[in-house]
């Protein structure tokens, strides 16, 4: 059964962030799912050649979840959380959860000619280490990918970092983004599943002119589809962090 609920973003995360942001809370909320086992299988052991997949490519013949610009692959057991910004009830970004890591995922316009990937890998780097993290540039399944360790906060009220990993791959006139959190972001045994999920998502950008690190649109699953209904009473979920589109800059923020 997909459950889908909603739930407000809290108002005290710890952030980072570029010299574009200010250091205040984001105001998103989440819709969350979790993946119904009739739409969705198990994804290929193994990352095909060439994914992530453009929606023109002949991509493995998987199920699928239609999210709009993104065509979502699964695996048992998983959940889809869908974060929608509150003030214009657009769907910023997708994350996949699974055994206590997530994967969020976001996708982007980007230029004919070239690709934006080491542009952004450098301002997330150089932003991450102005806010007392360090990152390292470092090579990955998907090419060049930064180990992120992010400022973060405490019950107690104490400084620590988490550690993230950011993903990162060109397509024609796309950039797909992926950030890896939880044990997946050290545990390369837990990373395999999320990575798998990763490398078989198809984007779709359409034909519409876009300006470069304009996001690509969004759209919550059908609510209709076998086996899905609305959760009645259901406590939240654990939160993960959100990541603001790239025309803000890169943002890290802990929910609680």
């Amino acid at each position: 059964m997909a459950i889908f609920r909603r739930r407000p973003q809290g108002d005290d995360e710890p952030q980072v962030a570029d010299e574009r942001l200010d250091a205040e809370p984001t105001g998103d909320e989440e819709a969350d799912a979790s993946a119904s086992d009739d739409a969705l299988d198990t994804v290929t052991a193994e990352r095909p050649a060439g994914g992530p997949w453009d929606a023109d490519d002949e991509a493995t013949a998987l199920p699928r979840l239609d999210l709009g610009a993104l065509r979502l692959p699964g695996v048992p057991g998983m959940e889809l959380r869908m974060e929608v910004d509150k003030t214009t009830n657009a769907v910023s970004a997708a994350a996949v959860s699974i055994d206590g890591s997530t994967l969020q995922l976001q996708a982007y316009a980007a230029p004919r000619s070239e690709g934006i990937w080491d542009e952004i890998r450098q301002e997330i780097q150089q932003s991450v280490v102005q806010q007392g993290g360090a990152a390292d540039d470092l090579p990955g399944p998907f090419g060049r990918e930064l180990l992120a360790r992010l400022p973060a906060r405490t019950p107690e009220g104490r400084t620590a970092h988490r550690p993230a990993r950011f993903l990162g791959v060109d397509g024609p006139r796309w950039f797909l983004r992926g950030v890896i959190t939880g044990r997946a972001a050290v545990e390369p045994d837990a990373a395999q599943v999320l990575e798998r999920v990763f490398g078989e998502v198809v984007v779709v950008r359409g034909t519409d002119a876009r300006p470069p690190r304009d996001l690509l649109t969004l759209t919550l699953p059908n609510r209709q589809e076998p086996g899905a209904a609305p959760a009645a009473d259901e406590p939240p979920a654990a939160q993960e962090p959100d990541f603001d589109p790239l025309t803000r800059g890169p943002e890290i923020t802990e929910i609680r």
